[in-house]
């Protein structure tokens, strides 16, 4: 149901089946564990991601600031992740990190980042990096950009939906237009649109296309049951 875009590229399509799908996924501490504990120590007091996960009464683990799920029985996401001074070459996957707000990336010998890191990212409001490493995005992405020291500062993501009057064109008819994280943008199928380039109209058929599987499903079911009763019968 929606399509991804950055800014200046072509446009990539992903397919998304509008009906509830069932997901088998690891436990959500599981998976930040490596992220989490990328390096040694500890979220130092004073820190940019230190200060932000106070007043946002999160948990310190590891480099993480995590913060617990309403409702969710020990669940808990990243709202703040501190990898400054890890002696980090490269950064190649943050995606456990995606609901971040506060990501400092700073005193490390990155030498570039891909902007594709940081796609979905769409609470991230304050991005620290290495002196040598430009925004994501680019300047036009962030309210406010400075270079301090060896710091280079990528503050308040902006709307790229906003920013200029073209960027609708972009969007197939039937869409809108959502932000996706730093340079990208999402166009989201409106209300009883769907498919490719939000070309269906109504709902997805979900009894015309699981109900023959599920009928399937049961028959040939009953004739397995069947057929180990004749054997088990005849023995």
């Amino acid at each position: 149901k929606a399509i991804v875009a950055r800014l200046g590229y072509s446009l990539v399509y992903k397919g998304v089946v509008n009906s509830s799908v069932l997901c088998i996924c690891c436990p959500q501490q599981q998976q930040q564990v490596g992220l989490c504990h990328l390096c040694n120590g500890t979220v130092q007091n004073g820190t940019a991601v230190s200060q932000f996960c106070s007043a946002s009464a999160g948990l310190i683990d590891g480099r993480c600031c995590l913060l617990r799920k309403e409702n969710i029985r020990d669940a808990d996401y990243i709202i703040g992740l501190d990898l400054s001074n890890c002696s980090l070459s490269r950064v190649e996957d943050l995606q456990d990190a995606f609901s971040a707000t506060t990501i400092d990336l700073s005193l490390n010998p990155i030498v570039n980042l891909d902007d594709s890191l940081f796609e979905g990212f769409i609470q991230l409001a304050n991005l620290i990096l290495p002196a040598n490493l430009v925004c994501p995005g680019g300047n036009a992405s962030w309210d406010k950009v400075k270079v301090k020291g060896e710091t280079h500062f990528c503050e308040g993501q902006k709307d790229i939906c906003n920013q200029t009057g073209y960027l609708s064109l972009n969007c197939p008819e039937n869409s809108l237009c959502v932000p996706y994280g730093p340079g990208f943008f999402q166009c989201s199928c409106v209300d009883a649109f769907r498919g490719y380039k939000c070309l269906r109209e109504g709902e997805f058929p979900i009894i015309q296309v699981f109900g023959p599987l599920a009928g399937s499903t049961v028959l040939v079911s009953i004739l397995l049951w069947l057929t180990q009763r004749r054997k088990a019968i005849s023995v």
